[in-house]
């Protein structure tokens, strides 16, 4: 607003947009997560503006008339469901209310924020105190039997309109648009954290030239949503694993496809790829369950050795 005021639906709507444009600079346009403490550098009009509330679950600043954001607090591996499935049938995902009382505080602001169909900030956590930012999501109704209202992001929002006659081919399409929305950003700040922002292969330490690999397919029966199942690669390791020409056994060592071997080329070949041949991941996670599950690189070296 152009007198600064702290309140009504103007500010609202700008500290949304502001919010979200902060948070898409500050997180390399989603690549990397945001900490706790980093996120109270956002300022809107030269203050200080949390966007994410320090002890609740749901943020819904005093000078709003609706909820800003959700959070989900980090949980080691094994300690909850997979975050893709989540997503359910219908393409759309649940948040839980805060505490079993209709008329709460925060629920009544997620309330709130539905009948107003403003956009909000789920702030996903990726591990202690650090937070994968997914937005815009849209709280689009409410399952009270359940204690929980429902979410859609973006390409889910118009599905859930009671008029809505979408074909099944289209949603199935959203279905899968919203694990990928969820899943990838959330997957890769995960694996990031893990493997320290280097990769596994080589220990390069560049976010932007890092991929959060699948050791297993999404597409395979055994591709689970877990760090066990990911590697941080650089993105020649990465395409060099995807394709086969890079294996790595149940006991971490890297092979390289025997062909390879043999042939004689430039540096990125000799000293990319051959040099790393029988040696062993230059870089783990520290934390044991987070460390790749062996089974799963035993079914990914599996298909190495077949096409070498």
């Amino acid at each position: 607003m152009s007198d600064g005021s702290w309140s009504g639906d103007d500010f609202g709507a700008r500290l949304r947009r502001e919010a979200m444009a902060w948070l898409t600079i500050r997180t390399n346009d989603g690549l990397d997560p945001i900490s706790r403490q980093d996120l109270l550098d956002f300022t809107i009009d030269g203050k200080m503006f949390r966007l994410m509330d320090p002890t609740r679950g749901i943020r819904k600043p005093k000078e709003l008339s609706s909820a800003l954001s959700i959070s989900t607090t980090y949980r080691a591996p094994g300690t909850r469901r997979p975050y893709e499935d989540q997503v359910g049938s219908d393409g759309l995902l649940r948040y839980k209310w805060s505490t079993t009382d209709p008329k709460n505080m925060d629920n009544r602001g997620l309330r709130a924020a539905m009948n107003e169909g403003v956009p909000l900030i789920w702030f996903y956590g990726v591990g202690p105190s650090l937070f994968q930012p997914i937005y815009p999501v849209f709280i689009v109704a409410e399952e009270p039997d359940e204690h929980q209202f429902v979410v859609a992001t973006e390409v889910a929002r118009d599905l859930h309109r009671p008029d809505s006659q979408a074909e099944e081919q289209l949603r199935r399409y959203v279905v899968a648009e919203t694990k990928r929305r969820l899943h990838q950003p959330v997957f890769r700040a995960t694996v990031m954290r893990a493997y320290e922002t280097r990769c596994a292969v080589c220990a390069l330490g560049h976010s932007e030239l890092l991929d959060a690999a699948h050791i297993v397919p999404d597409s395979h029966e055994a591709g689970i949503s877990s760090v066990t199942n990911g590697l941080a690669l650089c993105k020649i390791h990465h395409a060099a694993y995807d394709v086969n020409i890079l294996g790595i056994t149940p006991d971490l060592v890297v092979e390289i496809r025997k062909d390879l071997l043999d042939e004689i080329d430039g540096p990125m070949l000799e000293h990319g790829l051959k040099e790393r041949h029988g040696q062993k991941l230059m870089v783990v996670p520290p934390a044991r369950n987070e460390r790749p599950d062996r089974e799963l690189l035993a079914i990914s070296y599996e298909r190495f050795r077949s096409v070498g």
